[in-house]
């Protein structure tokens, strides 16, 4: 099936995945939208300073004649416009994804970037950059489902031993038991204001149960706020069972009207500084899903197209994919078990942050 390009500019991170795309394809765009995104970023003056380095007399417009200004967002849209779409490669896309993953603030306001490529000039200029990385041999993986073999990553230098979570009916039981706890505490102790500067637990999957990706190197830097890992032990992992498929708004929708944990007072202040919206906040109540599927898997398009966006469930009632990386499923029940297939090591290099593999690992 054709998905069409304006899907992938659906959500903030396709967003930024492409005009990330649009950087490196066009380098000297880089110092106008820092700019531009440095006016636009709700945290200018604050806490983001841009230091622009001062432009000589041959730099800048002038050195490319009959090249579109672009010194606001119109000028910008129409320098992307520009762009050859068929210089795009896999690698490029991946690297585009991974600062898009790394850009992902699901508990305080989008950067400048984000604002940026929102706005509906610079939105519209992409459209041949998204089709592009739609028709990519990249393409097909952004939007397949879960694969049979996955990856467990494991963070630890691989001398350490890995382990797979186990006992996920009771991580399940203390996650559940601990949302609940935090909804109350917060209706008790934090005001309703959600402009109030208050923050708590902003990610939206359980904690303490099995994670598995089914991409290997390139998920190695698809994290959302990642701790600078040098190091990593990927686990191959084969699970059956039932599997949801998160792969547009409706499904996580679904999910949420079928299993709806209240999270208004725990979550407010947090998603209303990433979204804009305020109300009320919901997400699925992971014990209760257990009990009809046994994962839950989003693809790298569904991450997409929905995190870090308030999506709709009802009329009065949304809800924030968040802390949550692409192409993840999210093992419920004890289904999943370590493959034959040898577990691999991976190292960053220091000099080109790239990762290669180290040795393999018994």
């Amino acid at each position: 099936m054709t998905v069409p390009a304006d899907v992938l500019l659906e959500g903030p991170r396709g967003r930024r995945l492409c005009l990330e795309l649009a950087l490196l394809l066009a380098p000297d765009l880089r110092s106008p939208v820092m700019r531009l995104a440095g006016a636009l970023d709700p945290a200018s003056g604050t806490s983001r300073v841009t230091l622009v380095l001062a432009a000589s007399d041959d730099d800048g417009p002038a050195m490319h004649p009959g090249r579109p200004d672009a010194t606001t967002p119109a000028g910008v849209a129409a320098r992307i416009a520009s762009i050859n779409p068929g210089d795009i490669s896999d690698s490029r896309i991946l690297d585009a994804f991974g600062q898009s993953v790394g850009a992902a603030r699901g508990w305080q306001e989008p950067d400048g970037e984000d604002v940026l490529a929102a706005l509906p000039v610079i939105r519209e200029s992409l459209l041949p950059v998204a089709g592009r990385v739609l028709a990519s041999t990249t393409g097909p993986w952004l939007a397949s489902a879960r694969r049979t073999v996955q990856w467990h990553l494991d963070w630890r230098v691989p001398e350490d031993p890995v382990h797979l979570p186990g006992s996920p009916r009771e991580a399940l039981a203390a996650w559940a038991r601990g949302a609940r706890d935090e909804e109350e505490r917060a209706r008790h102790d934090r005001p309703s204001d959600p402009r109030a500067p208050y923050s708590g637990t902003w990610w939206s999957l359980p904690e303490g149960l099995l994670q598995t990706v089914g991409n290997i190197p390139a998920a190695l830097d698809l994290v959302e706020d990642a701790a600078g890992e040098e190091c990593a032990t990927a686990v191959p992992v084969r699970g059956g069972g039932r599997t949801f498929e998160v792969a547009v708004e409706e499904d996580w929708a679904a999910l949420c009207r079928e299993y709806p944990l209240d999270v208004t007072a725990s979550r407010r202040h947090d998603w209303y500084r990433t979204t804009g919206r305020a109300g009320s906040w919901v997400i699925p109540d992971w014990e209760r899903v257990a009990a009809d599927w046994d994962a839950v898997h989003l693809s790298a398009l569904g991450y997409l197209r929905c995190a870090t966006r308030a999506l709709r469930v009802e009329a009065d009632t949304a809800s924030v994919i968040a802390g949550w990386n692409p192409d993840t499923t999210v093992w419920l029940t004890d289904v999943a078990r370590e493959s034959v297939e040898p577990r691999q090591a991976w190292r960053r290099h220091q000099d080109t942050m790239a990762w290669a593999p180290a040795r393999q690992t018994g």
